[in-house]
């Protein structure tokens, strides 16, 4: 049972989540499929790997705060 607040444990859950998308797409970064893409996809995806990790930052901040 969890001691935080519903919004709380939505927050929780919501970091969660993300570092499980994180964490996939940072592994699909290291493979082969990734190095064939157009150099403006690539750039895209790791765009969207950074803005990630912020955000999960960000969440863990928050969570700290709890």
């Amino acid at each position: 049972m969890s001691n935080y607040l519903p919004h709380q444990q939505r927050v929780v859950d919501e970091k969660k989540e993300l570092d499980e998308k994180l964490s996939k797409l940072d592994a699909f970064l290291r493979t082969d499929t990734f190095k064939s893409l157009r150099n403006e996809e690539q750039i895209l995806l790791d765009r969207q790997a950074t803005a990630m990790r912020i955000y999960s930052g960000i969440l863990g901040e928050r969570i700290k705060l709890f």
